[in-house]
């Protein structure tokens, strides 16, 4: 980003002090390009800038989430907490995007995962998945994070879940 804001200022300072001038002490047709050109470069070197802030964000998001193992430590359907329901699993993230539902030391369910921290969001999905793993299958809203917990919601017609997620 310092490399692109330099560029950017040699740039505009090479555009604006030019000797170009024509006989009568107006831009020539040259620099006009140049000042036509400035902008369009500005705009590549941003989106480049925003996509390698993108791609680093979202690989800060694989990395949290499959450095080490995830366990449900808070779980409510429409306010009533069913926390309980979800001892014994733990949840093993993968930067392939699978994610194994493990519960006493084995692999019940292999399912997969995403997340997007541009939309503040996470899905996880296990197919033909029964209770409790079937409630966290969906989208995912992030309400809050660190790098040792996540706490989503999700809202699927009259159906609200909240979830909290703690790195064990």
């Amino acid at each position: 980003m310092q490399f692109s804001a330099l560029i950017l200022r040699l740039l505009c300072f090479r555009v604006w002090n030019t000797a170009d001038l024509d006989y009568f002490g107006s831009r020539s047709q040259k620099t006009m390009k140049k000042l036509f050109i400035l902008p369009v470069l500005l705009l590549f070197l941003l989106a480049g800038c925003k996509k390698k802030v993108d791609q680093i964000q979202q690989d800060l998001v694989i990395q949290a989430m499959t450095n080490g193992t995830w366990a449900i430590t808070k779980f409510t359907l429409n306010g009533t907490t069913i926390t309980s329901d979800f001892s014994g699993y733990s949840f093993k993230y993968y930067s392939n995007k699978t994610v194994d539902a493990v519960r006493n030391s084995s692999v019940e369910k292999t399912g997969t995962w995403d997340g997007n921290a541009n939309t503040m969001t996470t899905s996880a999905s296990f197919s033909n998945a029964v209770y409790p793993l079937n409630l966290i299958n969906g989208n995912w809203h992030i309400d809050n994070n660190s790098w040792t917990f996540v706490e989503a919601s999700q809202t699927v017609g009259n159906e609200t879940k909240t979830m909290r997620l703690d790195k064990q």
